[in-house]
């Protein structure tokens, strides 16, 4: 394990690649392409919305050309929605996999969730399906696991508090910043394939009901807190820590508070109206 992210556990490290990032208009996406951009790597931003590198993971649209001479492929795509999500995750994860393998692509980093096979869920069911097509596909690859951003959470509960109330159920929450976990991606990539997963989990395992307290001290917000049970085999298991990593291969340096207090500019940006 790794407590410091500065130290990466994975060496040697290759250095000027061309690196393509899916999903690189994204919370992570961009946190990632800057971390190697940084590192003096040759970065593609891909996106439906990106301003050079277009690309539909649903339909395969753009994949060729954006992916034509690169070493590495970050994917770090997302979609939650019940509909989309299989066809742009799993099915789209295929044809990323062909068009790497057929741009000569060496190494396909795959972003995924910390105990997602595990969670009763159909977005964590899917992600877990995403995880065993990079694992058969044709192209060298590494998964990085990590446990939920802060950024999420802390977008769920603004959202919630504009009506004046957050539902919040009893669960076991390892939270961790998206630029800590850029990073382990980053030194991922730069690792080359490791055949394996890596996970990365925030430094404090902590209830949901205790990160909606800290949020609520944080912003100031007024919204009641309400306690939400979850029944049956989807209660259980986040109650019991499913999302959690006691043993990471990379610890996040920023708990949740910290990254809340830090900088002020983000508070401001999630407190409610």
């Amino acid at each position: 394990m790794v407590n410091g992210l500065s130290q990466g556990p994975w060496l040697p490290r290759l250095q000027g690649m061309k690196i393509a990032i899916i999903g690189g208009t994204g919370t992570l996406g961009r946190a990632v392409a800057a971390e190697l951009d940084s590192r003096g790597h040759e970065v593609r931003v891909l996106s439906r919305s990106a301003p050079r590198y277009r690309v539909d993971l649903a339909t395969g649209e753009g994949l060729p050309a954006a992916l034509a001479g690169c070493d590495t492929v970050v994917d770090a795509a997302n979609n939650s929605s019940a509909r989309g999500a299989t066809r742009v995750l799993v099915e789209g994860s295929r044809r990323v996999l062909e068009a790497g393998q057929a741009a000569g692509v060496g190494h396909h980093v795959c972003v995924s969730i910390v105990g997602c096979e595990r969670v009763p869920m159909g977005y964590f069911q899917v992600k877990a399906q995403q995880e065993r097509v990079v694992e058969a596909g044709p192209v060298p690859w590494t998964i990085v696991r990590a446990t939920q951003f802060h950024e999420l959470v802390a977008s769920a509960l603004a959202s919630a508090a504009r009506w004046h109330v957050l539902p919040v159920p009893r669960a076991l929450l390892q939270t961790v910043a998206s630029a800590d976990v850029a990073r382990a991606v980053a030194d991922a990539a730069e690792a080359g394939p490791a055949g394996r997963r890596i996970s990365i989990a925030g430094p404090q395992v902590a209830d949901a009901r205790e990160l909606a307290r800290t949020w609520r001290e944080a912003t100031g917000t007024r919204a009641a807190q309400l306690p939400v049970p979850l029944p049956g085999r989807l209660g259980r298991v986040l109650r019991a820590g499913v999302l959690t990593d006691p043993g990471p291969d990379v610890r996040g340096e920023l708990t949740f508070a910290a990254w809340l207090a830090a900088p002020r500019a983000r508070l401001a940006a999630r407190r409610p109206g």
